[in-house]
């Protein structure tokens, strides 16, 4: 991200993160991310428009948190607190030895069979180009974007039959102008779409974020090879060669949306 992007995201958080503003929940912020998908309760006045479909945006960054920042009936097995806490999918206890059985050398730098992860498909209305973190997003010509992120929820385990990451990598793919996955899972239940916020550990129920995204989780776990993963995060245009840690669970309605 160059210096003009930092200077700007800097300046946003220092506004809306002044004592008066952050209190005791995040008093003066939108809709926070994560929440609990199999629950509608949300009570946070701010509203913004809901992002346009994911095929309608540009692909901007891809990347995954390791166990799910999300929590849903198919992954409601707590991993504990800190910051690779999180939700673990529910079928990990049933996992094959021959799916748990490690590869040689590390993976990701932190990831082995039976984890979960949580991949982070997101997408701009700018006029940009996929790369590395949120500065992919967004550009000195177009400072405040709508924003979407495709989300899937995914075991981990040594398999060749299961879902191969690479399948899901971008690879150059524009289509009708855009720059788009190659594929994003279709048969893991209808994605539940909301309104929130950004993710990960640095942000929490004091130290909210400021950005404003439309989420899109489906609901079901899926398996994907770990050996695919590996590969995956040897070369990207991302730059991803890790699981990212996760925020804390946002179960305060006053900091959550209510999902129609």
């Amino acid at each position: 991200m160059n210096k003009t992007l930092n200077s700007l995201l800097a300046s946003i958080v220092v506004g809306l993160t002044s004592t008066s503003a952050i209190a005791a929940s995040c008093k003066g912020y939108g809709p926070q991310t994560p929440r609990d998908i199999d629950s509608v309760l949300g009570e946070n006045a701010r509203v913004f428009s809901k992002a346009p479909a994911s095929d309608q945006m540009n692909l901007c960054n891809i990347h995954f948190h390791k166990n799910a920042e999300h929590k849903a009936k198919d992954f409601s097995v707590f991993a504990g607190e800190g910051q690779y806490g999180g939700y673990q999918c529910n079928a990990t206890s049933s996992l094959t030895a021959a799916e748990l059985k490690a590869p040689e050398g590390k993976v990701c730098k932190n990831l082995k069979p039976g984890d979960t992860i949580e991949v982070h498909w997101v997408h701009s209305s700018c006029d940009v180009a996929p790369g590395k973190g949120l500065g992919s997003c967004l550009n000195e010509q177009c400072a405040n974007p709508n924003l979407r992120v495709e989300t899937q929820v995914f075991l981990v385990v040594n398999d060749p039959d299961a879902v191969d990451f690479n399948t899901l990598d971008y690879d150059g793919n524009i289509v009708n102008g855009y720059h788009q996955a190659k594929h994003i899972p279709n048969n893991t239940g209808k994605p539940i779409e909301f309104l929130g916020s950004t993710t990960g550990p640095s942000y929490n129920n004091q130290q909210c974020s400021p950005l404003q995204v439309t989420w899109s989780v489906r609901p079901s776990c899926a398996k994907v090879d770990i050996n695919s993963l590996a590969k995956w995060c040897e070369e990207n245009v991302f730059e991803e060669d890790h699981a990212h840690g996760v925020r804390e669970l946002v179960t305060n309605p006053k900091l959550l949306s209510p999902i129609n």
